[in-house]
């Protein structure tokens, strides 16, 4: 009894030891750390606080109160490509944790069958002898898991699904913002259709002015020339807006998940004002953002993974049991005679695999580090993203500021000039030049003030999907993102 339990143990024992010496301990690049406050916003700052990427974000579209947006963002959440494949993702990881789950468990089959061959002595037959063989029963087998490999690979899989549903998500909210980018894209140039079409009417009206005073021979011909050029120059100008304007809404269709042929968006106006922007809520924005939840998730299922490749230096130890009839005669087959069961245990240890182990392990530790260094570049991303937005912001109501004073200055001397013209007191040169500053100048004001809500939109997404319904507190802040335990 001794000498077996000793010949049992040895591969055992040998398998700690080599496992302990395996491989080199492991560590990955470690996440930055949150600072103090935003660079472009001092009020903004940082407290540890814990993960909120699971947080309802609530229609943040509404802020900008505008309801054919809200629609657009509706449909777009409902049939976008990107959102649907997310979705299937999802599901995907769903049943690839719950294989993982069943790999804890026991397995039973049940087995009914017939053939011919030669028969065993035993059976009924002379040895040798071709004969009918049926057999029915079950067999049943279960790995225990004593070493931990199987409970790792289904926590790896439950943290992939939770990385997925994060990537939902993220998801949503990239095409929620994109819609509400291409939306805001489309109301800026039907804005500056409408305004170089009132700069085509008003030259229109000038060139009719000046052939009546040609008529008169008031004016040369190179008068009239230019006005002709700059009406047909001002003509290229609308059609190129309309081209762009089309490419935009077909654009903005597949964002929908709607063919380009059967949509088609009315002109109109921004029906909101720009949303103002809480204090320190930019604080929040790790605490919040899907896309880095999902980096932070898929790390986690890596380092759980070089978990499970380090244990491939433990025995594999599986029970297994069956039991059953077989018999010749099809109705003997479920006499009590034709009975047969069996039980076994297995412990499988590999002694040589040519490295095959430590490449698993290196490769495991690899794409740890890799998952790793992924989620510290989507952290840094995610500080740049609201640095960026609300710097923009920023620099923007100033500039917004600046060309309003350039339009009302623009539009005044558009209206003198235009005044003296007509009573000859100046030359054609001096109008023409008057309106095309005017309408370079309104044009720079309305794509000024799409570049403002393009920021906005920027910086809720950047936020991880606004400051509103189930935003955390101006007072609150982001946790440091730390290496997982």
């Amino acid at each position: 009894m001794t000498t077996f339990l000793k010949t049992s143990l040895i591969p055992l024992v040998a398998a700690l030891v080599l496992a302990g010496c395996a491989s080199e301990p492991f560590t990955p690049a470690a996440a930055p750390a949150a600072p103090v406050a935003f660079k472009e916003d001092g009020a903004a700052r940082f407290v540890n606080v814990g993960p909120a990427e699971a947080q309802p974000r609530g229609a943040w579209w509404t802020v900008f109160a505008d309801p054919v947006l809200d629609d657009l963002i509706l449909r777009a959440t409902a049939n976008n490509t990107d959102v649907q494949q997310a979705a299937a993702r999802v599901q995907a990881a769903r049943a690839l944790l719950r294989d993982a789950k069943a790999d804890l468990l026991p397995q039973v089959g049940a087995s009914l069958g017939a053939s011919r061959a030669t028969i065993q002595p035993g059976f009924g037959a002379a040895p040798g002898q071709a004969a009918n063989l049926g057999t029915a029963g079950f067999a049943a087998s279960w790995e225990p898991d004593f070493f931990g490999k199987l409970t790792k690979t289904k926590n790896a899989a439950a943290l992939d699904a939770k990385s997925r549903e994060a990537a939902l998500q993220s998801a949503r909210l990239v095409v929620q913002s994109d819609v509400a980018q291409a939306y805001f894209e489309l109301r800026a140039l039907d804005a500056e259709r409408d305004i170089t079409r009132q700069t085509v009417a008003a030259y229109a009206d000038t060139l009719r002015l000046t052939e009546r005073r040609y008529q008169a021979g008031d004016v040369a011909e190179l008068d009239l020339a230019r006005v002709q050029a700059e009406v047909a120059a001002t003509n290229s100008q609308a059609l190129a807006l309309d081209r762009e304007r089309a490419l935009r809404e077909h654009a903005l269709a597949v964002l929908l998940g709607e063919l380009p042929t059967a949509f088609a968006l009315k002109e109109g106006d921004w029906a909101g004002a720009l949303p103002g922007i809480p204090a320190g809520v930019p604080g929040t924005v790790l605490a919040r953002r899907p896309d880095v939840a999902s980096a932070q998730l898929a790390m986690q299922a890596a380092e759980a993974r070089a978990g499970v490749a380090r244990l491939a230096w433990f025995p594999d130890v599986s029970l297994t049991a069956n039991g059953g009839y077989a018999s010749t005669d099809l109705g003997d087959l479920f006499k009590w005679s034709a009975r047969a069961w069996g039980v076994g245990a297995l412990l499988s240890l590999p002694v040589f695999d040519g490295g095959r182990r430590d490449a698993g392990i290196q490769t495991a530790n690899a794409q740890w580090d890799i998952a790793a260094a992924s989620y510290r570049e989507q952290v840094l991303v995610a500080f740049r993203d609201v640095e960026d937005q609300l710097a923009s912001l920023r620099l923007l109501a100033d500039q917004a500021g600046a060309q309003k004073v350039a339009v009302d200055a623009a539009t005044r001397a558009t209206r003198l000039s235009d005044a003296r013209y007509r009573n000859g007191l100046v030359s054609q040169l001096e109008l023409l030049d008057a309106r095309r500053s005017e309408l370079a100048n309104r044009r720079a004001a309305v794509q000024v003030r799409a570049a403002q809500y393009q920021a906005t939109v920027g910086l809720i997404r950047a936020l991880g999907g606004g400051w509103g319904e189930g935003a955390p507190a101006a007072t609150a802040a982001v946790a440091s993102p730390a290496k997982p335990a």
